[in-house]
């Protein structure tokens, strides 16, 4: 029998017994849907760590000193926290220590933030991000101005009163309008918008563009630390070889500066975005350990199910079979005419598989804050799998049906 005629005759099959069918591809179904679905959500995850995460909250090739790490992962205790917090604060002159004392070509500014409430006529933004930095900050974070412009070096040491806004903030204080030099207020203080960033979009379901930045000398540092005193000087290299020393120059400096013993540990924190993505790629390396496992005993059940179908088929087609041996069908001709039922059953149930779990990956994306990649790798090993079942299942009740006597398969009711 060609190989056409028998997928043919195979789906035939399929469509004339729905119901059986269908419980035959459920297990193949389940297993590729899973493999889809949530390889699709660890492959969005890792690309939404690497360019989202790490690289707008933290900064490619970026490092933050900091009193204590601002991201926190895992579970921090109680005496580990009242450890952070009795750590001296970083001052001013700390980070003009160490931006002196790198011996690598970087970027370097500080920065100081707090939440307020900025008000624009009548209408007002609660609990917004607001951070008092030097005019690098813009350089260092990535942040492109899509209206009007950042503040300058001068406009940062004279601690003039101007402010650049997130595009979210933007379009609620001015809903539409220009708000290029237009006043705004941060606790009552007057400010002028001098520009608006480019929309950054969500993390985890959270605005990244509801925020606003002013010159750290400007008269808002009055309110978000004491004096001469910063939440953390931002240094970005060109390359992971330069902020690596960068870091071991900043850790030199500090060290000396806080007068710390060879046996002492640090007591600020040299912050990266290598920890984050580190802290991931552990999580991840887990779900993609347990995946096979998991994707495993779907199939496995779903294979047994086929091979009981195909069991049931050829004892009900048993005078079918004699007949078609009396007509001159060959032992292979049986063979594949099984083994091909089978593989088309579990091959089908592997594309729904596959759609569904797209699908799947699609809603995800969709309704949370969870992003979805769907890689076209997964998409051939789900296929792959889904016949590899089939035809593993289909051996033994394709063998069977082609070793029976074709005299003894006639006589059979």
């Amino acid at each position: 029998m060609p190989f056409a005629e028998a997928v043919g005759l195979a789906f035939r099959t399929l469509l004339a017994q729905k119901l059986k069918s269908a419980f035959s591809i459920v297990g193949v179904f389940i297993g590729v849907m899973f493999l889809i679905a949530v390889v699709s959500v660890v492959q969005g995850m890792n690309r939404y760590m690497t360019e989202k995460f790490a690289g707008t909250v933290l900064g490619v090739n970026t490092f933050r000193l900091r009193q204590y790490p601002d991201v926190q992962l895992g579970h921090v205790t109680d005496s580990t926290w009242r450890r952070w917090v009795r750590r001296p604060r970083i001052k001013l002159g700390d980070g003009e220590a160490v931006a002196q004392a790198l011996t690598v070509a970087a970027t370097t500014g500080w920065e100081s933030s707090t939440r307020v409430r900025i008000t624009s006529g009548r209408r007002a933004a609660p609990d917004v991000l607001l951070t008092g930095a030097t005019d690098r900050y813009f350089d260092i974070k990535d942040l492109a101005i899509e209206r009007g412009r950042a503040f300058t070096a001068e406009e940062q040491r004279a601690g003039a009163p101007v402010v650049v806004l997130g595009y979210e903030l933007a379009d609620k204080l001015f809903d539409g309008r220009d708000p290029i030099g237009r006043e705004v207020r941060i606790r009552d203080l007057p400010y002028r918008v001098i520009g608006v960033v480019e929309r950054q979009g969500n993390l985890f379901g959270m605005s990244l563009d509801k925020f606003a930045v002013a010159p750290a000398a400007s008269p808002v540092k009055r309110f978000i630390n004491p004096p001469a005193v910063i939440d953390a000087l931002a240094v970005k290299a060109n390359s992971p070889a330069e902020m690596r020393q960068a870091m071991a120059d900043a850790e030199a400096i500090m060290r000396v500066r806080r007068h710390l013993r060879p046996r002492d540990a640090d007591n600020f924190t040299l912050e990266t975005a290598d920890e984050v993505l580190d802290f991931w790629g552990k999580i991840s390396r887990v779900l993609f350990v347990a995946l096979p496992g998991l994707v495993a005993v779907s199939l496995v059940v779903g294979g047994i199910v086929i091979m009981n179908i195909m069991l049931m088929a050829v004892a009900e087609r048993t005078r079918e079979i004699g007949i078609r041996k009396a007509l001159g069908a060959r032992r292979r001709d049986i063979l594949r005419q099984f083994l091909v039922e089978a593989t088309t059953l579990s091959t089908v149930g592997a594309a729904g598989g596959v759609a569904t779990g797209i699908a799947l990956a699609g809603l995800v994306t969709a309704v949370t804050p969870l992003p979805a990649s769907v890689a076209p790798w997964s998409l051939l090993v789900g296929v792959l799998l889904g016949t590899g079942v089939g035809v593993a299942a289909g051996v033994y009740p394709a063998s069977r049906a082609a070793r029976l006597d074709p005299i003894a398969a006639l006589r059979q009711e």
